[in-house]
């Protein structure tokens, strides 16, 4: 698999067993490792050790705790920069197999890993994402309010794809520790243990569907600053009742959103 995977360091017995269908952990495919970390440290405040996939990977981490993987074969693979989120399933190989039986693509594994098995897919629409079975780090254990990011949607029809989504990952099943699903302003909200988790946005036949990571800040001026004077771009702002959400492009193209903390204080 091309992307750093929460079992090559977890720290804690909790696992997609108990918690599903949430997300579970973000990565980045870039093209060079040194200056996405550079880049990202800078922004962020995060610092970084190897990974166990090899020399082109490393976790970075926030106040020692584990936050996201980078990945540096973005060039080999032939693929765009892009963060991709993963979700917590029981079964990898019964969840690639609901994919592929709903139209959805599996285009890396499913692949055993150090704490279990993952794989990377897309769904019907394109929009990438992974899952995961097996343990999870710590600070992503998916019922708690401070993980390190929440992730959205944006796609075609947000109601169809929850349709999607809801049937692969188990949402609102009758299992304990699954997500609940609800509806709120034209999105599709998804909650684990009472907390927002991820959002489904419809954006009519023009957007291209894709998964957006959240990054929530103390300050996201100051982070939005940092980016840019580090050869970020901002490419679209948006004001909430929390303060702004800001998507930046960083210097390889990956884009990530910049997202108050203020909810969870």
């Amino acid at each position: 698999m091309d992307e750093e995977t929460p079992a090559d360091d977890a720290v804690q017995p909790l696992t997609t067993d108990t918690v599903f269908g949430a997300p579970c952990w973000v990565s980045l495919l870039a093209h060079d490792l040194d200056a996405a970390q550079g880049f990202y440290g800078r922004v962020l405040g995060w610092t970084f050790r190897k990974g166990r996939l090899g020399e082109g990977f490393s976790v970075a981490l926030s106040d020692g705790m584990p936050v996201a993987g980078i990945g540096a074969h973005a060039s080999t693979a032939r693929m765009a920069v892009t963060w991709t989120p993963y979700f917590a399933v029981g079964d990898a190989d019964v969840t690639a197999a609901r994919i592929r039986e709903r139209s959805g693509t599996v285009a890396v594994g499913p692949l055993s890993l150090a704490g279990g098995r993952g794989a990377l897919a897309a769904d019907r629409d394109g929009a990438v994402f992974g899952i995961w079975a097996g343990r999870l780090f710590a600070g992503w254990d998916v019922w708690h309010k401070d993980a390190p990011a929440w992730v959205r949607l944006r796609t075609r029809n947000a109601f169809d794809a929850a349709i999607f989504y809801g049937e692969v990952l188990e949402w609102a099943c009758d299992r304990p520790g699954c997500c609940d699903v609800g509806y709120e302003e034209d999105e599709v909200v998804l909650r684990s243990g009472g907390h927002v988790v991820a959002r489904l946005s419809s954006g009519g036949v023009g957007v291209r569907p894709r998964w957006q990571v959240y990054f929530p800040v103390p300050d996201v001026e100051a982070r939005v600053r940092a980016a840019l004077d580090h050869g970020g771009q901002e490419t679209a702002r948006q004001d909430t009742p929390y303060g702004p959400e800001v998507t930046v492009r960083d210097p390889d193209g990956g884009l990530f959103t910049l997202t108050s903390d203020v909810p969870r204080r």
